[in-house]
């Protein structure tokens, strides 16, 4: 195993696209497991362009990531909500709703709950 190792999303390992091209999901793995940058566009939101793909009623996947650029809002399942932006650590569990915040794409990585986000049911 190398002491430092590079790569680039934009080389990922898998890339998923959303529904209707409102984003896309690379993953970059290795022996730890994978890692992901998710690009949301304007207008995404997880129950119109994740939910036909992954076949659950909400997100199930739980998230720990940070908000490189764009807005996201994530509603629960119980109704508690949170707003995300620029800079923000994030942490989510499963049960959930989001959706892109304002006309600017939202790109968030996630080292906990991508490997098997928006994969085929």
């Amino acid at each position: 195993m190398a002491g430092i190792v590079r790569r680039s999303f934009d080389s990922a390992d898998e890339t998923r696209p959303f529904e209707d091209g409102k984003g896309r999901l690379d993953l970059l793995t290795d022996v730890r497991g994978p890692v992901g940058r998710a690009v949301f566009e304007p207008g995404w939101q997880w129950t119109k362009h994740v939910k036909p793909i992954a076949g659950t009623d909400s997100c199930r996947a739980a998230h720990v990531g940070y908000v490189v650029s764009g807005r996201m809002k994530v509603v629960m399942d119980d109704g508690e909500t949170e707003e995300f932006g620029p800079g923000d650590f994030m942490q989510v569990e499963p049960g959930h709703d989001a959706w892109v915040l304002d006309d600017e794409p939202c790109v968030v990585l996630d080292w906990a709950g991508f490997g098997d986000y928006a994969k085929p049911a």
